[in-house]
């Protein structure tokens, strides 16, 4: 893919709240293996990233979780350490989803710690950044971004990153049925890229940069096509194997 020579495509399955335990198997039935092309990683709820974890064990995808708690251990109850995460076999973290900042008010600090908590554990997080309508309205799209990604850098070096993800989220297309055009969305994920580069420019070629608003089997080739598009966090259209495998071969 041009433009890409530096990093391999990734693609994540991000099933928010939902699946059952044999609505699992049966999807791990119809993905089956992944491509060797683009690394795959599928984040359950919770509950079933053991079951996930073991269900995948020799397919050649990732799991990881969609949660993390920025402290180590102690009388935090219903929270789970990273320490954790990676006993139940995961291997990535999304952190500071959109969901998350909105509805359980995560801060740009917040959401860092939990960033740094994961990379100390040994975990690679998929750091969500990205802006509700309103800001994109107000013309605060670039502001809004590079102010989550300087929390974040400030907690996290650059080259800390080369082995994570930045998933750029435009919330306005989340859920929506609107999508930012593949354009749109290649001139932010460069300023992000841009951004890491006035740090480390090195390591900023590796930084992988996902595109997290609304990615369909329909529109994923043109997104993934972009330069600084390197692959999806895909939420609704991971729920069905089919869907997430077609996205995953556009990714390669």
């Amino acid at each position: 893919m041009p433009g890409h020579s530096p990093r391999r495509s990734l693609v994540a399955a991000n099933w928010k709240m939902n699946g059952r335990s044999a609505e699992n198997r049966a999807w791990l039935e119809e993905f089956g293996r992944a491509g060797d092309a683009c690394e795959t990683v599928v984040c359950p709820p919770l509950v079933y990233l053991a079951q996930m974890a073991q269900g995948l064990r020799d397919s050649g995808i990732g799991v990881g979780a969609q949660n993390v708690s920025e402290r180590t251990a102690g009388a935090w109850t219903g929270e789970v350490s990273a320490e954790m995460l990676v006993d139940s076999g995961a291997d990535w973290v999304i952190v500071g989803h959109s969901e998350r900042r909105a509805n359980f008010g995560e801060t740009d600090e917040i959401v860092a710690a939990k960033a740094a908590r994961a990379i100390e554990a040994g975990l690679k997080p998929i750091v969500c950044v990205g802006e509700t309508l309103e800001q994109r309205e107000q013309g605060m799209t670039a502001s809004v971004v590079a102010r989550q990604l300087d929390a974040l850098l400030q907690r996290c070096p650059v080259e800390q990153l080369c082995t994570a993800a930045i998933a750029y989220e435009p919330i306005w297309a989340i859920g929506t049925g609107r999508t930012a055009t593949p354009s749109l969305a290649q001139e932010v994920h460069a300023a992000i890229r841009a951004q890491l580069a006035a740090k480390d420019s090195n390591s900023a070629e590796q930084v992988r940069i996902l595109y997290g608003g609304s990615v369909k089997p329909a529109n994923a080739a043109e997104l993934f096509r972009q330069p600084d598009i390197d692959g999806g966090l895909i939420g609704g259209a991971s729920l069905i194997a089919a869907d997430f495998r077609t996205i995953c071969a556009a990714a390669e």
